[in-house]
């Protein structure tokens, strides 16, 4: 996950798909990796995919703002190429259902046998991450429905602090490690809401069926932490779970939020082939050139070329310079399935607050800014509020766009309030655009890795699965 402050979210959007591969059993000195079953390539795994907010101890007006921020000091700089190797992809594909409301949430089997672990799906973080518990008192003890139990499993081993992850050559190490009085490799993780995950580095499986498992990933073993879900991990760094399992495509459908309180519809999560891949409409992901450094830019982002906003059917007068990055990375546009909400940089939101104002400037809530970063709220009729805005349309390259509809431009706050769901990005203390989850409703988002592209297909997404 991309790290910029205690106020930033950190998640960006990752797809995969698992190509026909050998089966194979590697060995090394920590741990002993299971074999994998050869697929055909256009197979899919699908997952079901559950609401839940974010922290049970954070108010609300705070977790919306990201699925996870941390407050770690390390830059966005990567060296991809330290530690270990992973050296083949894996030949399974994936799919499961979920629902939405300030994060996308989705169950999968891990360890063996297999425990059901709820997971954040989160692009814009690298290492993934469990909650765990060892109160079992034997291995015939049923599994926890909640956290994981590493004395359930067979497959589960934990890295000493002499493995090269615990021993980081660079200063802005993705991942902080340090060694316990265990002699085990320990990370820790601070989030925006105050949330705080650490425990150790450990190996384990995630077991998709009796035939089908990866061999044991990296995941972090949380054993400090008031979340009682996960984070899978999904950007670009080499330890996150597309990565490590060399996963060239994944996708997930984002089912339209019915409002507060109320029960959300299932969508759709891929990994692998995508049955509906035909009607998507790709854009290519950005990158640096081979050595560029840039402060504000996060290289394992999943940056897209965002080049206009419309509302209504005006063209905002924003120019594309400030949805790219600039000298020192500042106005990069990625797109994150682990925030919320949309941020955009202060020349661009500036152009859409003027826009809002003058169209229904009248039913503006003096003076009221939710969860600190939005600030175009209102109180009265939403749907009559957003019949005077109107449509939304964010453009990107080679014409593909994402239409945001004036019944969903608005999301309930509760007690009546109804705020655009776009805030500064200033807010967070980043310098970049992030599209978040609010404005991937009813769309497919693919991330194909292998082609470096991303893909939008619209969709009932409550159908999806």
């Amino acid at each position: 996950m991309a790290s910029f402050s205690p106020l930033f979210f950190l998640s960006l959007i990752f797809f995969f798909s698992f190509h026909n591969l050998s089966s194979a059993a590697h060995k090394n000195h920590h741990s002993k990796l299971t074999k994998a079953t050869v697929l055909d390539h256009s197979f899919s795994l699908s997952f079901p995919l559950t609401s839940a907010p974010l922290s049970k101890h954070a108010s609300s007006e705070t977790s919306f703002l990201s699925s996870l921020a941390s407050s770690s000091t390390s830059t966005k700089k990567r060296n991809r190429n330290a530690g270990e190797k992973v050296e083949q992809p894996l030949p399974y594909d994936y799919k499961s259902s979920f629902k939405y409301s300030m994060a996308l949430i989705v169950s999968l089997p891990i360890g063996t046998p297999p425990q059901s672990q709820q997971m954040v799906l989160d692009t814009g973080s690298q290492l993934s991450w469990i909650q765990c518990n060892n109160k079992s008192p034997s291995p015939r003890t049923a599994p926890p429905t909640t956290t994981f139990d590493p004395s359930l499993s067979s497959s589960f081993s934990v890295l000493p602090c002499t493995h090269p992850m615990c021993k980081p050559r660079i200063p802005d190490y993705s991942v902080p490690t340090s060694c316990d009085q265990k002699q085990l490799c320990h990370y820790s993780y601070f989030y925006a809401d105050g949330t705080l995950a650490e425990g150790n580095l450990v190996r384990e499986k995630f077991a998709f069926s009796s035939s089908q498992s990866t061999p044991p990933l990296v995941l972090g073993c949380a054993a400090d932490s008031k979340e009682d879900k996960g984070i899978l991990g999904m950007n670009q760094g080499r330890l996150s779970f597309a990565s490590q399992t060399k996963l060239q495509k994944f996708s997930y459908c984002v089912p339209v939020r019915q409002g507060q309180g109320n029960l959300m519809p299932a969508g759709g999560f891929y990994l692998g082939q995508n049955p509906n891949s035909n009607t998507f409409q790709y854009i290519d992901l950005l990158t640096l050139p081979d050595g560029q450094r840039m402060p504000n830019f996060d290289p394992l982002a999943y940056t897209i070329g965002l080049v206009g906003i419309r509302i209504g059917t005006k063209k905002l007068n924003i120019s594309e310079s400030v949805f790219r990055p600039d000298a020192g990375g500042s106005g990069q546009t990625m797109i994150d399935s682990g925030t919320q909400y949309t941020f955009l940089v202060e020349e661009a939101y500036n152009k859409v607050r003027e826009e809002v104002v003058r169209l229904a400037g009248p039913k503006l809530k003096k003076g009221y800014v939710y969860g600190g970063s939005l600030d175009m709220c209102f109180d009265g009729n939403p749907v009559e509020i957003g019949q005077l805005i109107g449509d939304m349309v964010l453009e990107f390259e080679k014409g593909v766009e994402i239409f945001v509809n004036k019944e969903r431009i608005m999301d309930d706050m509760g007690n009546g309030v109804h705020c655009l769901g776009i805030g500064r990005s200033q807010s967070l203390g980043v310098a970049s655009n992030i599209i978040g989850n609010f404005h991937q409703q009813n769309l497919w988002v693919e991330f194909d890795l292998a082609n470096r592209r991303v893909g939008f297909g619209k969709a009932d997404c409550s159908k999806s699965v």
